[in-house]
């Protein structure tokens, strides 16, 4: 609980994973509420969360840290600006998750569908998912292929490749693992005026000189492509991490000032993860916004018809300081 004069908030988080339930209860006792990431494990659960938020009036947030993280802002700013041209393709590759069996067997809840309702999707990959859809904006259709147990001993998925498709046209891929070791954590945007590479903490803009479509158009050499400039982009400012949205939860319920990270949003790197597993289950491309009664629907019967069991000799607290 945070106390500040006359306001009251709450953080709002369980050992594992965030139940929107509990922040419900807390819009309904007149508290502001900042959550965990993910938002929950369904939509359907979230949208109740949501509007509960805002029927309530109070300030809600979601600890998207890696919104605080200059890189990432800095990438977000010259793709929205426009500066990179309307996008035609963006893959992420983000593998750098390798966990050993012995993590999974530490715990009687993860791995499963009644204890985390998924895997890496729900669990390793909400930050890149949310960062994903904040600086591309929002698919408007998905084809996954999740493996599940593929390289562990666990029911959900460790192993992920997703198409995406936008409205504009443009597409995307989505490459997520827990079972490579070394992984890779490489971002690539492609737009009308180069491409631009997010890997090794660095951002790398391919400019060309004038846009590839006007080239296309103009041009009358047969061969040939428009000249562009390798330009080494630099990033100012310090990663504020959770320090940075608890201040900014902290500042907009004092002063007003606009969240960095609204609860509100938590549901759209969930749709987008609730769609993943929707296709590989009916092993079909599913349109987005996600039908939420049909994913909450499949998901009840996972969890009804596991008959996977634990060894709980195994289980023992782990010390993840450092594991950040």
């Amino acid at each position: 609980m945070l106390q500040s004069g006359s306001v009251d908030a709450v953080i709002v988080a369980t050992p594992h994973y965030f139940h929107p339930d509990l922040a419900i209860k807390a819009f309904r006792n007149d508290l502001h509420v900042l959550i965990e990431k993910p938002a929950g494990v369904f939509t359907k659960n979230v949208r109740e969360m949501n509007y509960a938020a805002e029927k309530s009036g109070k300030t809600f947030a979601i600890m998207f840290n890696q919104r605080t993280h200059p890189i990432h802002v800095k990438l977000k700013d010259i793709v929205q600006s426009g500066e990179l041209g309307d996008i035609k393709r963006c893959n992420w590759i983000t593998t750098q998750w390798y966990r050993p069996q012995s993590y999974y067997d530490a715990g009687v809840w993860r791995g499963t569908w009644k204890g985390e309702g998924g895997g890496i999707l729900i669990n390793q990959c909400p930050h890149q998912l949310d960062l994903w859809q904040w600086i591309c904006g929002r698919p408007v259709y998905v084809h996954a292929f999740c493996n599940y147990g593929k390289y562990h001993n666990i029911e959900v998925e460790d192993d992920v490749t997703a198409y995406v498709r936008y409205a504009n046209g443009a597409t995307g891929v989505f490459i997520a693992s827990t079972g490579e070791a070394p992984g890779s954590n490489r971002f690539e945007i492609a737009g009308d005026n180069g491409k631009i590479v997010m890997e090794n903490d660095t951002l790398t803009f391919w400019r060309t000189r004038i846009s590839e479509r006007k080239f296309n158009s103009e041009y009358q050499g047969g061969f040939g492509e428009p000249e562009s400039w390798k330009c080494e982009i630099a990033v100012k400012g310090e990663k504020e991490d959770h320090n940075g949205i608890i201040k900014n939860f902290v500042e907009s319920i004092l002063t007003g000032v606009p969240l960095i990270a609204p609860g509100k949003e938590g549901i759209n790197s969930l749709e987008i993860s609730n769609a993943m597993l929707l296709s590989s289950w009916l092993n079909c491309g599913v349109d987005l916004p996600v039908d939420d009664e049909l994913f909450y629907e499949k998901l009840q019967e996972k969890i009804q018809a596991s008959t996977f069991k634990k060894d709980t000799s195994k289980v023992r607290i782990m010390d993840n300081r450092n594991t950040y």
